[in-house]
């Protein structure tokens, strides 16, 4: 692996370029390790009058719930002021829709469970579970396979 640094004054903004002849475990594990550093990969979270600065490793999903969009770890559960639509383009890669309502983080789904009354996602170390639409199932299926590989 080579590591080059270039320096461009006309850039606005850093631009971090992974290149690779495959993907493979070692460049994901690299990438997740650098979107876990970055400063910015933390989201402004509200529980009451408190504002919390989480990191996106720490969320299971985010969902609506009326009105209010909803953060959920493990035991906690947190507002945030943008919308789902939003979400979906600053959350990491390992975050997927799952629904209408919902996004998760595909890291921390622990099981998959395909039944006739639904299909439910579990989490490790949580009691909490969130439906999949049959819409977004198949996808999300193959996505956790791929990252099993």
């Amino acid at each position: 692996m080579r590591i080059k640094i270039e320096i461009d004054k006309n850039i606005q903004e850093t631009e971090l370029v992974i290149r690779t002849f495959e993907q493979n475990e070692q460049v994901d594990k690299l990438y997740r390790n650098i979107l876990e550093k970055m400063e910015n990969n933390k989201i402004p979270l509200f529980k009451g009058a408190t504002e919390f600065y989480m990191v996106f490793s720490e969320i299971l999903f985010f969902e609506t719930d009326e009105r209010n969009i909803n953060a959920h770890t493990k035991s906690e559960l947190y507002e945030t002021k943008l919308r789902l639509y939003e979400l979906e383009k600053l959350v990491p890669q390992n975050f997927m829709r799952i629904s209408k309502s919902t996004i998760v983080n595909l890291d921390k789904v622990y099981a998959l469970t395909h039944a006739l009354t639904g299909n439910l996602i579990e989490f490790h170390d949580s009691y909490k579970q969130v439906y999949v639409s049959r819409r977004y199932f198949k996808d999300v299926k193959r996505a956790l396979e791929s990252k099993e590989n």
